[in-house]
């Protein structure tokens, strides 16, 4: 295959796909016959790139969209978000598997505003998490495809309906949303959907698989992204394949699983050495890239999470500031009263508080550990999460045991024996996954590169300590790009990450931002 002038492709191929190329592209000639090969000259379309891909199962030659495409934005595309943008354009359903920190959004985006641009689709369905509605999908739409309207289908059933009914481009929905209103989706026909994070549709016998699988029509395109593929079984390829390329599966999950894993006792199984090689046949067309093979990429992406407040949280936190309101008024507040009340609404929006009699209270803050979850599930790689309030820290420990993610913590009433142990057991060793701690009591001095991800369950008070966490992965020995994610859920959380990432420290700001919290000065 050879681009002619960036306009032509001349390809040698059988005398049975060159009948079906003059056949079907119009805009294609022969060029003759060398022994039994036939060249052909086909114009470098997108309509033919994708056919071609269609035809071969491969990539012969790359979607126009390198040439054509203006990539629209604040942001200038990495090398592998164009190489992704070109692999999806020109596929019907396909998977993308590029690692987390990748910049997912941003090239499923590119890939769908450029088949808009061409009037091959009018809407795209973006199902996602929905810690990440708002924070990476819309806020990369309004980064990269600006001109395109985009609504985000969350609240009440009317109100998702309105969105969907409505005429935005691009509808943002989570997984569980999809099922409330599945008939205003259906009746509203995207031409694509993107599904972030897809290991949330491996089982086919769930009412989430389901409700997918019968919104997609025969000509509804279809693009399932995960840095994480069938990472816990290979049994979990079954429900992914099912929805991209059924006829590579067998129409039954116990066949697949017969096929992929071997049986020990009456309840334990293995996979089959072959198991790899058969989830990687099936999960076909993927591309993938990891964050070491995106050289262009700077070593550290910083993501956010927006963690919705449970009702339970919200009544806790508005009537610890109204409390707060009634006793600052007429009195001058200083940076200890700040940052005393700051770490109250803090430890609230983050699961637990101790009481005025030293009891401890904690919260309902499931969507906070679902997103946890779905940033673990995320990477293939360790983790440590960074939980300021030692209260709090149980919380999070009893959510890693019941999902058997094996976790060690670290926090002030560790020894400096056992501490070093439990690094070194990290480090060295492929148990414990995650690592907890109390920023105070790992901040310096402390290596821990077997990871390539830090979670913040809740900001800090001192940007010093934030750097210093960071740096916990950034050190001499790091040989991955790293993520650093914040969990946010209340707005005393979100400023809070601002000052720390924009390095504003003094005791007149936590001041400021306890007043602007409290709306005492606007």
């Amino acid at each position: 295959m050879e681009i002619i002038e960036n306009t032509a492709i001349r390809l040698s191929v059988s005398a049975e796909a060159a009948g079906q190329i003059l056949t079907n592209l119009n805009k294609s000639k022969t060029l003759g016959k060398v022994d039994s090969r036939h060249n052909l000259l086909v114009y470098w379309g997108q309509e033919e790139a994708a056919f071609l891909t269609k035809l071969f199962g491969k990539d012969i030659v790359p979607s126009p969209i390198i040439r054509d495409y203006k990539w629209p934005g604040v942001y200038k595309p990495f090398e592998h978000q164009i190489i992704t943008s070109s692999f999806l354009a020109l596929r019907d359903r396909a998977f993308c598997f590029n690692e987390a920190g990748t910049g997912k959004p941003s090239y499923g985006i590119w890939s769908a505003d450029y088949l808009m641009n061409l009037g091959l689709i009018k809407r795209v369905l973006v199902i996602c998490p929905l810690s990440i509605m708002y924070s990476a999908w819309q806020a990369d739409i309004f980064n990269t495809a600006m001109h395109r309207t985009v609504g985000v289908a969350y609240g009440s059933s009317s109100r998702r309906s309105k969105i969907v009914n409505g005429n935005y481009e691009f509808v943002i929905i989570n997984y569980d949303g999809v099922g409330v209103v599945r008939e205003a989706i259906e009746a509203a026909r995207f031409d694509l959907i993107v599904i972030d994070e897809a290991n949330a549709y491996k089982t086919t016998s769930t009412k989430r698989w389901k409700t997918l699988a019968r919104l997609l029509m025969p000509s509804t395109k279809l693009w399932m992204m995960t840095g994480t593929p069938a990472a816990q079984s290979p049994v979990d390829a079954f429900g992914l394949a099912k929805l991209v390329s059924p006829w590579l599966v067998p129409k039954f999950s116990t066949a697949w699983k017969d096929r992929v894993m071997q049986q020990l006792t009456r309840f334990k199984w293995i996979p089959k050495p072959s198991a790899k090689n058969e989830v990687f046949r099936v999960l076909q067309p993927a591309i993938r890239f990891t964050k070491e093979e995106c050289l262009d990429l700077p070593d550290i992406v910083h993501q956010t999470r927006d963690v919705p407040l449970t009702p339970q949280v919200a009544m806790f936190y508005k009537k610890l500031k109204t409390q707060m309101l009634i006793e600052a008024a007429g009195e001058q507040i200083s940076a200890v009263n700040a940052a005393a009340s700051l770490t109250k609404l803090l430890q609230i929006s983050g699961g637990a508080v101790y009481t005025d009699e030293h009891d401890i209270v904690e919260f309902d803050v499931s969507p906070r550990l679902q997103a946890l979850k779905e940033v673990l599930d995320e990477t293939i790689h360790k983790v440590v999460i960074f939980v300021p309030y030692i209260h709090t820290i149980e919380v999070v420990r009893k959510y890693l045991d019941a999902n058997r993610y094996t976790n060690d913590i670290i926090k002030g009433d560790v020894s400096a024996k056992n501490r070093a142990n439990i690094i070194k057991t990290f480090q060295e060793e492929p148990d414990p996954r995650v690592l907890i701690i109390q920023p105070q009591s790992a901040s310096h001095g402390v290596t821990l590169t077997a990871a390539n991800t830090v979670v913040f369950w809740s900001p800090v008070m001192s940007v010093e300590t934030y750097l210093q966490c960071i740096a916990r992965i950034e050190r001499v020995g790091q040989k991955n790009k790293m993520t650093v994610v914040h969990l946010q859920g209340s707005e005393v959380e979100r400023k809070m990450y601002a000052m720390l990432q924009g390095k504003v420290e003094s005791h007149q700001k936590l001041v400021d931002l306890y007043k602007l919290e409290l709306g005492i000065v606007k």
